[in-house]
């Protein structure tokens, strides 16, 4: 991690559980980190917890990635302020519950929305940001299992993952258009797929927890596996990884 000392990571969905666990990492290893959220206050809080010599390595900006505004507006303090973006981890996700079949269009165009538009929001600033300074940045995908598979269907019961997956499947094509795309736009910029298993996160309802026991991810096992690629050298690209807790049985 000692080539990112001191560079800027940009963090989306940094509010709670892996965007949480991923600022609180980068701080920790000497990166400047701007945690984006829509409930910046949460990251506020997060920055009066962190030991108080890399305190003010973390900056918190209110922004909605479903809003290409808020997010420019973001964007541009974020280069004003600090001068350009190094790491991109787009987290920000949502979730809601219901069928293809028969929810609200506006809560379905909502997940996509966020969990596709967001991440083109962002990695069109960050990847302006990163080609002008000719730097060798680095953008994080966090992902999901069910961008890889649907989990089987019982034969009863309608499943709620609805307009979910089929965002998530939309990042596993974006993770190689976008590797495709820095290559040929001439850069050196790097992309990650991070795709969890099940992880204990406010997304996740208390009812599958506890279905699942001990077979279950915190969002600190997410960020590492995120430093883990952010640390490799500038040569070597992790494109994709999944990350499963032991005894998952979906």
């Amino acid at each position: 991690m000692q080539r990112w000392l001191n560079r800027v990571a940009v963090v989306t969905g940094a509010s709670s559980g892996i965007g949480a666990a991923v600022i609180k990492d980068l701080v920790k290893n000497g990166v400047r980190v701007v945690g984006l959220a829509r409930r910046y206050e949460r990251v506020e809080d997060i920055k009066k917890n962190l030991a108080p010599d890399v305190r003010n390595n973390l900056t918190a900006i209110k922004c909605d990635v479903c809003s290409t505004k808020s997010v420019n507006k973001a964007f541009d303090q974020i280069i004003d302020e600090l001068g350009g973006v190094d790491i991109l981890v787009n987290n920000a996700g949502l979730y809601q519950p219901g069928q293809l079949s028969t929810m609200d269009i506006i809560s379905a165009q909502k997940v996509l929305q966020t969990n596709v538009m967001g991440v083109v929001n962002c990695t069109q600033r960050a990847f302006k940001s990163m080609k002008e300074r000719n730097a060798d940045g680095h953008v994080i995908l966090v992902n999901s299992l069910t961008g890889h598979y649907i989990p089987g269907f019982n034969g009863v019961e309608a499943p709620n993952l609805n307009m979910y997956a089929p965002s998530k499947f939309a990042l596993r094509a974006m993770r190689d258009i976008y590797r495709q795309e820095f290559i040929g736009l001439g850069t050196k910029i790097k992309i990650t797929s991070v795709s969890p298993g099940l992880v204990d996160t406010e997304m996740v309802p208390d009812f599958v927890k506890a279905n699942v026991g001990p077979a279950i991810l915190k969002p600190e096992d997410i960020s590492s596996s995120i430093m883990y690629a952010i640390a490799t050298p500038p040569h070597v690209q992790v494109h994709e990884m999944i990350v499963r807790p032991v005894g998952e049985v979906l």
